[in-house]
């Protein structure tokens, strides 16, 4: 009997409720499984529970599995589909989490809160990860906006040659995006 035979046998026995040949598609199937969300992960999905998410679903769906591709093909395509929809979810409302950043991030985050003093050349570059880690939570005109306004000081006057947008928009995106900031920073603290 090759792959595909034994495959299907067990897809037919699983069917059934045979929790063995469950099992066994399980441990077959796991590697490519486990590859695939390695390549797709998103950040904040744990890698054992997203693939344990995509096993749910092959299994609540195998009565809808027709046997005309390979196993593989089609439990490849449940995992990536799932990825990518952790994906869509995650920029659709992205979140940075406290346990996101590193020791020394963090670190940074609580000096940066409690004081006023400057920060240490040593300190700098771990700063800049932390802004660039904050900003990534931002849309991308958002993120334009506060790059241009604070990290370039740019003008008013200035962004609106840029971009073409009216000096209200500019103020308002920059507000929102000083507010949306601000919750990030809060809820990490």
């Amino acid at each position: 009997m090759d792959d595909d035979e034994h495959a299907h046998t067990l897809v037919d026995r699983a069917r059934d409720g045979d929790d063995e040949a469950a099992r066994e598609l399980i441990r077959q199937l796991y590697p490519m499984v486990a590859k695939i969300v390695r390549g797709y992960r998103p950040r904040r999905a744990a890698e054992e529970d997203l693939t344990q998410m995509i096993f749910i679903k092959v299994f609540q769906n195998l009565a809808q599995y027709s046997g005309k591709v390979p196993i593989s093909h089609w439990v490849s395509r449940i995992a990536v589909n799932t990825c990518r929809n952790q994906l869509m979810a995650e920029k659709a409302r992205p979140e940075l989490r406290h346990a996101d950043l590193s020791e020394e991030q963090a670190a940074m985050l609580e000096n940066l809160a409690a004081s006023d003093e400057a920060l240490s050349p040593d300190r700098k570059l771990a700063a800049r990860d932390l802004v660039e880690k904050l900003l990534a939570m931002l849309k991308p005109v958002e993120r334009l906006v506060i790059d241009m306004l604070y990290l370039q000081e740019r003008s008013v006057a200035e962004i609106q040659k840029v971009t073409g947008w009216t000096a209200a928009a500019i103020k308002i995106r920059a507000f929102r995006a000083r507010q949306k900031l601000r919750r990030q920073i809060g809820g990490l603290l």
